[in-house]
């Protein structure tokens, strides 16, 4: 993948810019265990999906009130759970170098906004855009969030790149026509071991 054609980046939040990963597990595992079913079949497709579609798919006989009312309690169990958030390796500098270069960039995630800002409080991280589920009317795997980010940064999707740390991310900004850099041993056009190295690819990028 030829960087010089990034115009624009466009982050995950969770897994990606902030190590979050216990806190979340740790939330569905409480409501799973409160609305007794399967927390490691809830954890198996909770990461990078909305509360509420992972509600559904884990309780499909739940009408649309108590389907919210279960998706509301999960995100609370989340708002008060922030002990251990932080910034993800590298993050701190990939966004210097993205600064210096002069790229635009946003986040773009499945929380909502009172989730999105907490932990990239937490994690000490400002977003100049910032995309949550409550912007949008379908979350990840669709590619909507991309698509309205793109358009906020005033970048054809097409040179935007897309990180991401889960499968239904990766498969939004394939939909969303970016370009994808995939970490965690996930594949996409750029693999990454952290965001310390595509610090340093889009360093030496020229």
């Amino acid at each position: 993948m030829d960087l010089q054609q990034v115009r624009a980046v466009l982050f995950d939040m969770d897994g990606t810019l902030v190590t979050s990963d216990a806190a979340v597990e740790r939330a569905w595992t409480t409501w799973a265990r409160e609305y007794g079913v399967d927390a490691s079949a809830v954890l198996a497709i909770a990461h990078g999906s909305p509360a509420d579609s992972t509600v559904a798919r884990m309780l499909p006989a739940l009408d649309e009130t108590a389907r919210l009312r279960a998706a509301n309690r999960q995100l609370q169990l989340q708002y008060d759970d922030l002990s251990d958030v932080s910034a993800a390796p590298g993050a701190a500098r990939v966004l210097a170098t993205i600064k210096r270069l002069g790229l635009p960039w946003a986040v773009v995630t499945s929380a909502d906004r009172q989730l999105a800002k907490a932990r990239l409080g937490a994690a000490g991280i400002d977003a100049p855009v910032l995309v949550t589920f409550e912007d949008i009317t379908n979350g990840k795997p669709d590619p909507e969030g991309y698509l309205r980010a793109a358009e906020v940064l005033e970048t054809p999707p097409s040179s935007c790149l897309v990180v991401e740390d889960a499968e239904v991310g990766l498969q939004a900004g394939r939909a969303a026509g970016a370009m994808t850099a995939a970490l965690k041993g996930l594949s996409g056009d750029l693999n990454l071991a952290d965001l310390h190295q595509l610090a340093d690819l889009l360093e030496h990028r020229e």
